[in-house]
């Protein structure tokens, strides 16, 4: 392995709840470190495209997409200088691309291996898992060096928390022995909210002994008007206070 395939740092952003922020955190991650001067990939594994919306594209509109690499060993369709950041983006295609996945031959290392063809040009690679605990979060992990995992504060947001564990357990013990998890991101966070104070204290509690638990990103409309502008937070409103926490959040990954 080359000294800069040791360097890149691939990070999948999982969590198999739905609307605990992956995209939005992919994104003004990727950014923030762009920002740093890291050369930066973020790959959409998730079908419903939230985060190829995010970066401008029409996903109904892409003529090729993550789905071709993974099932028919295509190169990575990426869209260059988007904020700083390259994008292997996604739509609806997927869907039926992890259908298919269940008969592929090798199919653990269907990502890992289109990963594998860039890993000189990047300094991260960032992956926006699908809301699941299906084959597509799984050759995510599998290709994956890090793991991030947001969880939004609410206690109800503990429900599949151990089930997500065992799911990192497993690719640990089995396809990705090398696989660490860089952290909890707590989001949506509401700081005059007593349950969500509650449930902030609960993610420390339980979930410091597997990882880092970063400062919450607070709940605000602002990242929806960001992503509605198709920008990250930080280039709609740079004053914004979660920009910081986001900014803090990256730098920590550097040191990975």
């Amino acid at each position: 392995m080359s000294t800069s395939d040791q360097q890149c740092r691939i990070i999948a952003v999982f969590n198999q709840a739905g609307g605990v922020a992956k995209s939005t955190l992919t994104q003004n991650l990727g950014y923030h470190l762009a920002k740093r001067e890291h050369r930066v990939l973020l790959i959409d594994v998730d079908p419903q495209a939230s985060l190829t919306k995010f970066m401008g594209l029409v996903p109904s509109e892409l003529k090729k997409t993550v789905a071709d690499a993974i099932i028919d060993e295509q190169p990575l369709p990426i869209h260059s200088g988007i904020h700083g950041m390259d994008l292997v983006p996604a739509n609806r295609v997927l869907s039926g691309a992890e259908m298919q996945l269940v008969s592929t031959a090798m199919r653990d290392l269907q990502l890992k291996s289109a990963v594998e063809t860039v890993l000189d040009d990047y300094d991260f690679i960032l992956i926006d898992c699908p809301p699941s605990l299906g084959l597509l979060s799984y050759i995510s992990l599998v290709a994956a060096t890090h793991i991030i995992v947001p969880v939004e504060t609410h206690l109800k947001a503990f429900e599949g928390t151990d089930e997500l564990l065992q799911t990192i357990s497993h690719v640990k013990n089995k396809a990705n022995r090398k696989i660490q998890i860089a952290g909890f991101v707590p989001t949506r966070y509401a700081q005059q909210n007593s349950a969500d104070k509650r449930a902030l204290a609960a993610i420390g509690a339980q979930l410091s002994a597997w990882g880092r638990i970063f400062p919450p990103i607070p709940r605000a409309t602002a990242f929806v008007d960001a992503t509605e502008e198709r920008s990250p937070l930080a280039v709609f409103d740079p004053k914004h206070p979660a920009v910081t926490i986001l900014e803090e959040i990256a730098l920590a990954l550097e040191s990975l």
